[in-house]
């Protein structure tokens, strides 16, 4: 059966062999609530641990990285693309003050590399161990005839906990708080079929070729893992009196903030307050993209933003700053003007050089 399997296009024992080569690195992302390790039906994890709380409020979400992993797989490197994993699912939990708790992964793949496998699922843990996340499980997928032997997939899940009383969101957001922006480190995991399309098809940029504008080859830019920002948002929720916050991902800044606005108020941010990096501008001139077009899409340099009240701007900034998050007041919040649609986010001004 095992040979008519493998006949078939299935190799199950190179599966079994990534899974020896990574569960060291799966084993550095263990919480103390994990019971059992790899190899089991489910990820096992004990809630108990719920107990301390008075109305837990479970929080989960689920996600890819969209077409970057094709980069990676031109470049033949797979040990970053699980940081994209990561910070697309675990950060979609924390804009609500929920700890992320333990995360499962899924790889699809035309033909199992355990070589190949264990770069990512390493990375993948790695991420995981800096949010503070548990891996407590996966599925390698062999898929000969849908995919091509150097191609794969992934995504992932992640499940987490915040207290009832103490979840962030559109109800807590009142005129008058602060638009707190966190610096992204690149595109993150968005945009890439855009991206793709004007640097790489249209303008038939080699991912070899060096930038001068971005300092590397254009293949290491656009290979810039996602920004985690798991542990510094909590402690803005458990530390400050931020409100909400944004995780700015598809669909660009202003409409990632919107989702996290009541009808009662507007925003406002102010461009002039920062310049995206280079990566961004770089894909607007080459493609002539409008403005309009590259904001609703890329997330410009803004990877987070958090709504804090103004008596807590400068402690939500001094947290920031001492885990290493470029932050800045990019904006603010007012009530919505009377007679007009609420819940809005305005970008006015112009980034320096643009």
């Amino acid at each position: 059966m095992t040979n008519a399997y493998a006949q078939a296009g299935v190799d199950i024992h190179a599966a079994d062999a990534a899974i020896e080569m990574f569960k060291g690195a799966v084993a550095k992302t263990k919480r103390p609530e994990v019971i059992g390790g790899l190899g089991g039906f489910a990820g096992l994890f004990d809630a108990s641990a719920l107990k301390a709380y008075d109305r837990p409020v479970l929080a989960t979400s689920t996600d890819g990285v969209g077409t970057k992993v094709a980069i990676a797989q031109a470049l033949g490197i797979h040990d970053t693309i699980g940081f994209d994993l990561v910070g697309m699912v675990v950060d979609d939990l924390v804009v609500c003050g929920a700890e992320p708790l333990f995360m499962t992964d899924y790889i699809a793949t035309g033909k199992v590399v355990p070589e190949v496998i264990t770069a990512i699922v390493t990375g993948i843990a790695n991420a995981c161990a800096e949010a503070g996340v548990a891996l407590v499980g996966g599925e390698i997928a062999e898929h000969p005839g849908l995919l091509e032997p150097g191609e794969y997939d992934v995504a992932g899940a992640t499940t987490g906990v915040v207290e009832a009383d103490a979840m962030l969101g559109p109800d807590k957001v009142v005129a008058g708080d602060v638009v707190i922006a966190m610096a992204s480190s690149g595109l993150h995991s968005n945009g890439y079929s855009l991206v793709r399309h004007v640097l790489l098809t249209t303008a038939a940029l080699p991912l070899e070729r060096h930038i001068d504008e971005l300092g590397k080859t254009l293949g290491e830019e656009l290979l810039v893992p996602t920004r985690l920002y798991t542990k510094p948002a909590l402690r803005l929720a458990r530390e400050t009196a931020t409100h909400a916050m944004s995780h700015v991902t598809g669909g660009g800044l202003a409409n990632n903030l919107e989702r996290v606005l009541p009808a009662s108020v507007a925003v406002t941010i102010d461009r002039s307050t920062w310049t995206p990096g280079p990566i961004f501008d770089l894909v607007k001139r080459t493609g002539d993209v409008s403005q309009p077009d590259v904001e609703a899409t890329l997330n410009m340099g803004v990877g987070m933003v958090a709504l804090t009240a103004p008596d807590a701007v400068e402690a939500a900034l001094a947290v920031l700053a001492e885990s290493g998050i470029e932050a800045w007041v990019a904006g603010e919040v007012t009530a919505a003007p009377t007679g007009a649609a609420g819940g809005r986010v305005e970008l006015v001004g112009q980034h320096a050089g643009w």
